[in-house]
């Protein structure tokens, strides 16, 4: 299991102005506070009710947050589409990684149809979010790089999809922020079988 390493990224919120470009990071929303509670606040699903009910899992150490763009559609289970201030954005949540469910260059994986249906029942159209970023804004594709938080119960979703057994982590440097958090996650869902784990015994596994 990966190990965690020292993170002295400062977090940076992704609050997108209408004066500032959408292909650029804004530099008006800095955040000067960094979550130093790597602690999860979510009770571990057990491996045979990984949907029931548990406290939600939230962003360490960040006051409410307020929204900055809105659910469009769900992609899969790690992208999404929103707005923001007009204009649409295609988002791939930083530190987490589903099986493959649309990918056309790519089979499908076991357990990604369930974990792009997850999050779309908890990201309907319409939803409003906060996009948070990390020290990189985009990727290679020119995809938002964020975490991303349903605002209206400050619900962490890339949180969520690793404790309930979506995701698995998957981290690119420099955007390890929240690595120790998420690993702990990962390994909690692992241990108890949750969701891929137990269904699959792991991510990346092709279906038959």
């Amino acid at each position: 299991m990966r190990r965690a390493l020292p993170c002295s990224a400062v977090l940076l919120l992704l609050l997108v102005s209408a004066c500032a470009p959408v292909d650029t990071a804004p530099t008006d929303s800095v955040s000067d506070t960094s979550p130093a509670d790597v602690s999860s606040t979510t009770t571990a699903a057990t491996a045979d009710e990984p949907d029931r009910e548990s406290s939600t899992p939230t962003v360490p150490d960040q006051p409410a947050l307020q929204p900055n763009a809105v659910v469009e559609r769900v992609v899969d289970g790690d992208t999404i589409i929103v707005t923001i201030n007009g204009s649409r954005e295609r988002v791939r949540l930083l530190g987490v990684d589903t099986p493959e469910s649309v990918a056309e260059t790519r089979p499908d994986q076991c357990y990604g149809a369930e974990s792009a249906a997850y999050l779309t029942s908890i990201l309907p159209e319409g939803t409003e979010v906060t996009l948070i970023r990390d020290v990189e804004a985009r990727d290679q594709y020119h995809r938002l790089l964020a975490y991303v938080v349903r605002t209206s119960d400050q619900l962490f979703v890339n949180l969520d999809l690793l404790e309930r057994g979506f995701a698995g982590v998957l981290i690119y440097e420099p955007n390890s922020h929240y690595r120790n958090l998420f690993e702990t996650a990962e390994d909690a869902a692992f241990q108890a079988g949750i969701g891929l784990w137990g269904a699959c015994g792991g991510p990346d596994v092709p279906l038959d």
